[in-house]
């Protein structure tokens, strides 16, 4: 029973993480295009978000070849288990795909708060990733565990160029309401939303991988 259990979780967590990291390489391309227009005179945050970005694709084609290994397709995922897609929507009122670029760019506080959701989203995929590393299941699987261990080692590159950013800029790095929506977030996805899933043993898989339908990756600076 346990082998069945410790199967069935490293499929969600494994679909949870595919889809996850998917979104978040095709979202960051809108985010470089507010990038490239705010700060057209930083070329080194500019390079470390093309850095983030292909880190989160490396990401997505590891779990993608986890799954190879296995046989078969991930559990199909949908926005409700994504931090950011919940954040963005919390913060913003819309989903990522519909963030309108041009009216973030205009407002230097818009832009701010962009960059704090993703640094503040990254921050706790850090620490989530440090206690998956501790988890007896997950480091029963050695390809998982190194899977981890790469998404931890890559993980501070991911929020620190926003950090660092906000910093130079003399900007809050974070603010309480972003915090505790941060905090409920993971709350709601951790205690909710996936329990519901490793549950559910009707969860279909998917048919087709999802970066079959990407649209052309963005260009580095």
């Amino acid at each position: 029973m346990s082998g069945a259990f410790r199967d069935r979780y490293l499929d969600v967590l494994a679909s949870v993480y595919l889809y996850n990291e998917h979104r978040g390489y095709t979202s960051l391309d809108r985010v470089l295009e507010a990038v490239r227009l705010v700060c057209p005179d930083d070329p080194a945050f500019i390079a470390e978000i093309v850095q983030h970005r292909a880190d989160e694709h490396k990401h997505y084609h590891m779990f993608r070849r986890w799954f190879e290994r296995q046989g078969r397709m991930p559990l199909a995922m949908d926005r409700r288990v994504g931090h950011i897609d919940r954040f963005i929507f919390r913060t913003f009122g819309c989903e990522i795909d519909e963030l309108d670029t041009a009216e973030i760019t205009a407002n230097p506080a818009e832009f701010e708060k962009l960059c704090r959701v993703i640094m503040l989203t990254e921050q706790r995929g850090y620490r989530q990733v440090e206690i998956l590393l501790a988890n007896g299941w997950v480091r029963s699987d050695p390809i998982m565990t190194r899977i981890f261990q790469i998404v931890h080692k890559d993980e501070p590159g991911h929020f620190l160029p926003y950090q660092h950013w906000l910093e130079r800029k003399g900007r809050a790095t974070a603010r309480w309401q972003e915090r505790l929506s941060d905090f409920w977030i993971h709350r709601a996805l951790l205690f909710g939303r996936i329990p519901a899933l490793f549950l559910n043993p009707a969860l279909p898989r998917l048919e087709r991988w999802p970066h079959e339908d990407d649209a052309a990756p963005a260009k580095a600076a």
